[in-house]
């Protein structure tokens, strides 16, 4: 299991894997978080790791009522994929304003 912290002060959620360090990054204005910034480091991509630090971004979200607008390209394809789980989080036309139909998100990708 992969145990993420969530930094406030600092807009941050972090996890380290294997003594890797993984890190997204947020804006909060009013009550939108917008996810800047995901990275996992090469040795430990490909093991959930992104996909954990967004649910926990999306709980958090959730617990405090905020809208997400997903800037990153990860959190894009993220919350495209996973939308109707997250559906109540996000707002209505968060993707769309963020991704244009003929910019499709590089998935698995950081940004």
């Amino acid at each position: 299991m992969i145990e993420v912290e969530h930094d406030p002060d600092a807009h941050r959620f972090t996890t380290v894997v294997d003594g890797e360090r993984a890190v997204l990054d947020y804006t909060l204005s009013g009550a939108v978080m917008t996810i800047t910034h995901t990275h996992v480091p090469g040795p430990i991509e490909g093991r959930g790791v992104a996909a954990e630090l967004m649910r926990q971004a999306m709980r958090a979200a959730s617990e405090k009522a905020w809208k997400v607008v997903p800037q990153c390209s990860y959190a894009a394809a993220y919350l495209a994929k996973n939308a109707k789980q997250h559906e109540s989080d996000l707002l209505d036309e968060a993707l769309d304003e963020s991704f244009p139909a003929s910019d499709s998100p590089a998935v698995g990708g950081s940004n």
